[in-house]
């Protein structure tokens, strides 16, 4: 299966907010704007792709494009796109016996259209 997210890759790690319940009063780490955005953005794009919720070992590899030549972590995308994976119905779960590994991944430059292309491939046990 592949799939294409034609948006500026994002982490929820970078920019965190600490927000604090109201009901409780206590403090919680939440992911950045720019990054519940980009979910909320990807999810909308993904609902054309068939609910398979793959629960079979798998081969998550994602080739991110990215606008700038900034440094990123490329484990911190990795997460953020299998947890849109998840949310979307593509994945039943991101866990190790599901999504065995992200083997080809990696991180180039398009500064004319920044995308994550992903290719799941099942991966005999």
């Amino acid at each position: 299966m592949k799939i294409i997210i034609p948006l500026p890759p994002v982490t929820k790690k970078n920019s965190q907010r600490i927000l604090k319940n109201r009901r409780t009063g206590k403090h919680f780490i939440a992911p950045s704007e720019a990054y519940e955005a980009y979910h909320e953005k990807a999810l909308w794009m993904l609902s054309r792709y068939p609910k398979s919720a793959l629960d079979t070992p798998v081969n998550v590899k994602c080739t991110y494009f990215m606008p700038t030549r900034r440094v990123v972590d490329l484990c911190n995308l990795l997460e953020c796109t299998c947890d849109v994976l998840v949310d979307a119905g593509v994945l039943k779960d991101d866990n190790s016996r599901i999504v065995v590994g992200h083997d080809g991944s990696r991180v180039l430059l398009d500064p004319s259209r920044p995308r994550t292309e992903i290719e799941i491939t099942e991966v005999q046990p």
